[in-house]
């Protein structure tokens, strides 16, 4: 089963997203793994390497959908002191 990754920082707009988007990807076809930066700071690096340049934002086939706009990457790394 293919891997999709949904990364958020806990905003109004990236649980808004979370819900939708846990709702739309068929489960049947990908494992939608949530990383929430609060809680998960340390895998900032990573969502840059895929592409991630705010969040909320879905990590899917090798390409980043940017959802919404709630935060840049770099105001992420300001509240989470990285």
């Amino acid at each position: 089963m293919k891997k999709a990754i949904f990364y958020h920082a806990g905003c109004p707009v990236c649980i808004e997203a979370e819900t939708k988007i846990l709702e739309l990807v068929d489960e049947k076809k990908y494992i939608v793994e949530v990383v929430h930066f609060g809680s998960q700071g340390n895998r900032i690096a990573e969502a840059e390497k895929n592409g991630v340049k705010s969040v909320p934002a879905l990590f899917i086939e090798g390409a980043v959908l940017h959802i919404n706009y709630g935060a840049s990457m770099e105001d992420v790394k300001i509240l989470i002191c990285v």
